[in-house]
């Protein structure tokens, strides 16, 4: 179980390296306005959303197999309310995850409309997840 956790902490960091980090880069190349640095900016952030999957699908993977270990030990302690909201908020994050994606595809076609502005605020998101997620996870208020 321990194994699984700490495995499951490392790729949600690994995570959360690319949600606090694309859209930064995103500011970046909508304000930019040499052509060389918006491809630059092209492949780094192809390359990063690539980390981010990566570590976006082993945090799910581990998370599942954290949870599957509860459900054989101790299948009451899932059904926690504090459980169910966190498992809510990390489908909200999947959701931004899958927004960035979109916004990657956007930019590569030069096709990002979203203002620096509204990517700085977009960019807060997962910042407030993560303080949500945790707090249920170390505090368990419900």
């Amino acid at each position: 179980m321990l194994w699984l956790k700490a495995f499951h902490i490392i790729f949600v960091v690994t995570w959360f390296a690319g949600l606090f980090y694309l859209p930064r880069l995103f500011v970046y190349f909508v304000e930019a306005d040499e052509p060389e640095v918006r491809e630059r900016l092209k492949v780094m952030q192809r390359r990063l959303m690539g980390i981010t999957h990566i570590g976006g699908i082993l945090a799910v993977g581990f998370g599942l197999a954290v949870m599957a270990w509860w459900m054989m030990h101790a299948p009451s302690y899932l059904m926690h309310a504090w459980f169910h909201i966190k498992l809510f908020l990390v489908l909200l994050l999947i959701g931004y995850h899958l927004m960035l994606v979109k916004l990657v595809r956007d930019c590569r076609r030069d096709a990002c409309t979203w203002s620096s502005r509204g990517l700085r605020i977009f960019n807060e998101i997962p910042s407030l997840l993560l303080i949500a997620i945790v707090i249920l996870v170390v505090v368990k208020p419900t």
